[in-house]
């Protein structure tokens, strides 16, 4: 299949950083933008159980994390494969494959070499990090990490993003307008 010379550019960071926030605003504007599956997952994998009974994260109260951390990784190398169709100049990704990685580091889950060759096979141009923000931050039923927590994951991403060859890119706190202008700037650079 030809791929037909669009960017790819992941926007991540720790769980309430405004990521989602900031797809919906590019989408707004006319970008094409994949969607986070996590949280559809997450509302699956709490059927029946009781929030209250739960730890930080899906990986933590799903029966099988690792038929979920597969369905996950899964879901996101689909989202990087559809990309190869789409007829726009520039993708963005509500996660991307890496930040699989990230999450069981953090979690400390043993991970298939499989994994890591995923994700050093389909390569994304950019990546875009959202620093953890107290002011924002808030816990649901699908973001069960408290801050602290939040932090430690936005470590994690940065150092998996890293390690395998990325610069993130930091996107600085502001305004959704700010952010947005921050990012339309950045890939208007990316083209020179």
């Amino acid at each position: 299949m030809m791929s037909l010379g669009n960017k790819r550019i992941v926007i991540t960071g720790g769980p309430g950083t405004g990521k989602t926030v900031l797809i919906s605003s590019l989408e707004e504007n006319g970008f094409y933008c994949f969607h986070e599956v996590i949280r559809t997952m997450t509302l699956d994998a709490l059927n029946g159980k009781q929030v209250d009974e739960l730890l930080v994260n899906p990986i933590d109260f799903v029966d099988d994390a690792k038929s979920f951390n597969d369905e996950l990784i899964n879901a996101r190398l689909k989202h990087f494969n559809n990309g190869k169709n789409i007829d726009k100049k520039h993708l963005f990704y509500d996660r991307g494959l890496p930040d699989v990685i990230a999450y069981m580091n953090y979690f400390k889950q043993p991970i298939e070499e499989r994994y890591n060759d995923l994700c050093l096979k389909n390569r994304y141009d950019e990546v875009l990090i959202l620093p953890p923000w107290k002011d924002i931050y808030v816990q649901d039923n699908e973001r069960m990490e408290n801050f602290e927590q939040a932090c430690g994951i936005h470590q994690y991403l940065e150092k998996t993003y890293i390690d395998l060859g990325y610069k993130p890119i930091e996107v600085p706190f502001g305004t959704i307008e700010n952010r947005l202008q921050f990012v339309v700037d950045l890939i208007e650079k990316f083209g020179e």
